[in-house]
């Protein structure tokens, strides 16, 4: 380990431990570790999570703009790469791996990581990597060995560019080069820089002699409207038409309207089934689904909205992020799809009762403890009671129905 790789990894312990600010790495590098705490990666976790499977990844990137210029990118970077006993990975915007090139040694070696075809390396997932840092900054980035944030990572080092559309100059993908800490100099992120130039310049090209003015079209804006709290069902308001979904609709809803960079047939099936289920099983019901909605709303690789949905629920929780807990409590009309037992759904139906309640007992604030109380989904809860009687002036007229109301719920606690 250097000199530099071992400062980096004791300031990276060091963070872990006390939570303060990291001052002996890379600016850059620290304010990434911040966000990966922040976000929620497991520094320990060893895998990468997988967003694409086999069959969702082939459809998927032979249909992607950077497939155009995939064989450039071998051409030029992969075979130097695979030479260095190192691999080359190209990646869409949202940071998951589309391709990835070496030889097969080294492509076991990153298994063990899941630095693999189909996984996902964005920042939020993967915590601090080159090719997720690169796509949250738009810059080309290199990360050496312990500026990684998990710690399973740091036998690596990286260097990653962004691919920017020719027109647009919006982020296609990004393009990287992983291995042993030999790479971790500036000739490499040199050559990872010139390769994504040369691939911008090419669909330049490809766009010129095609005639054509976009790499491709995005689908026009549509408004969408979801509620599914107090509700058995989601209604969704789409453009002009309103819909109600069935149960089992519903819930894929709420999983992808909370997955806006999609989801794998594996992963619907896991947040939607208790047990073990055929992910055919899932495709038939994204098929059903995607016929109401229709193809341009609901894309099959991945799963994901194409629109932008204004739901309910969403709505509650980023009113409760922003301390506004008053508001948050008049626009929770109760559970979330309170009949569904799908394990993804009921996550996020406990989580967001479970918040909105702990705003409401730490607001200190009765008229909104008392409209709690008198709802359905908070009429048994006997603390928020108590806190009531404890926070009424003696005086009040108020204060002997609570203690009513805090003696019968005890004597049905058995309490």
């Amino acid at each position: 380990m250097s000199v530099a790789a071992g400062s980096a990894h004791v300031e990276h312990e060091r963070f872990l431990e006390s939570g303060t600010l990291p001052t002996g790495v890379r600016g850059l590098v620290a304010d990434s570790w911040v966000r990966s705490l922040a976000a929620g990666v497991d520094v320990d976790r060893r895998e990468a999570p997988l967003a694409l499977d086999r069959a969702e990844l082939s459809d998927y990137r032979s249909a992607h703009p950077l497939s155009q210029v995939f064989p450039l990118l071998y051409d030029v970077l992969g075979r130097a790469a695979e030479e260095c006993d190192s691999l080359m990975a190209v990646g869409d915007s949202e940071g998951r791996l589309l391709w990835v090139c070496g030889r097969p040694g080294v492509l076991r070696q990153a298994e063990g990581i899941n630095f693999a075809e189909g996984t996902a390396w964005d920042e939020t997932q993967a915590g601090t990597n080159a090719p997720g840092t690169a796509l949250r900054l738009d810059a080309p980035v290199q990360i050496s060995s312990a500026e990684h944030f998990r710690r399973a990572v740091q036998p690596w080092s990286c260097a990653a560019a962004p691919i920017h559309d020719p027109v647009t100059q919006s982020v296609l993908g990004v393009v990287d080069v992983t291995g042993t800490d030999a790479i971790a100099g500036p000739q490499t992120m040199a050559m990872v820089r010139a390769a994504a130039r040369m691939a911008e310049a090419e669909l330049g090209r490809i766009l010129a002699v095609s005639g054509r003015t976009r790499l491709w079209s995005p689908p026009a804006e549509r408004l969408c409207r979801v509620q599914a709290l107090g509700r058995p069902d989601c209604q969704v308001e789409l453009g002009n038409q309103t819909l109600r979904l069935s149960p089992r609709h519903s819930e894929l809803m709420v999983l992808l309207a909370d997955h806006p960079q999609g989801m794998s047939g594996d992963q619907l099936a896991i947040e939607l089934y208790a047990d073990d289920v055929n992910t055919s099983t899932v495709r038939a019901e994204m098929t059903r689904l995607r016929g109401l909605l229709g193809d341009d709303v609901l894309p099959s690789r991945p799963y994901r909205l194409q629109v932008a949905p204004d739901c309910d629920w969403l709505t509650v929780s980023g009113l409760i992020e922003a301390g506004r807990v008053g508001e948050a409590i008049r626009a929770y009309q109760g559970p979330l799809l309170p009949h569904s037992d799908a394990p993804g759904v009921v996550a996020r139906r406990e989580r967001l009762e479970r918040d909105l309640r702990g705003a409401v007992f730490a607001s200190d604030q009765l008229d909104l403890m008392v409209a709690w109380t008198r709802s359905r989904w908070g009429a048994a809860d006997v603390e928020m009671w108590q806190r009531q009687a404890g926070l009424l002036p003696g005086s009040s007229p108020l204060l002997p129905l609570v203690h009513a109301e805090v003696r019968r719920l005890n004597r049905e606690l058995g309490v």
